[in-house]
């Protein structure tokens, strides 16, 4: 199963993004009010900046305590994401989460950010595509 087919069978209701200079209690609270765990940073919407997660600002309180709430997102957003494109397959995506133990991708075409996947939603796709094949192999098997 490829990205594309991931986004397609996604509401259409875009991604949250965020401005570098928001502080992390503002972000905090975009969190917990959409029910998400993470938020893309951007300046203008559509260039990844970075990635805010509840996991980033959790790690963040236990190392440093509240103080770290009244920073900006970009002092505590993981710069170097990893991204994947429309064409990337499901375990492409998904072995590249799971090596680098991250939750959620930002989908690009050229530089422009068009989507966001998490992995329950790689994971319920492969769940999907392993239902269709088991049921393709049983109607062979019982000859319909």
């Amino acid at each position: 199963m490829l990205v594309r087919q991931i986004l397609k069978s996604k509401p259409a209701q875009g991604v949250e993004t965020v401005k570098p200079e928001l502080a992390v209690s503002d972000a905090a609270g975009l969190l917990s009010r959409k029910r998400i765990g993470s938020l893309v940073v951007s300046s203008d919407g559509k260039k990844p900046l970075g990635i805010l997660s509840e996991r980033d600002i959790v790690r963040e309180l236990g190392r440093r305590g509240t103080g770290c709430l009244s920073q900006q997102v970009s002092a505590l957003m993981t710069r170097k994401l990893v991204c994947c494109h429309q064409d990337d397959t499901a375990d492409e995506v998904l072995g590249k989460m799971t090596e680098g133990r991250f939750r959620h991708m930002p989908v690009l075409e050229g530089e422009a950010m068009i989507g966001l996947i998490s992995i329950g939603d790689v994971v319920k796709a492969r769940l999907s595509e392993l239902a269709m094949e088991k049921d393709a192999l049983e109607g062979m098997i019982m000859g319909h």
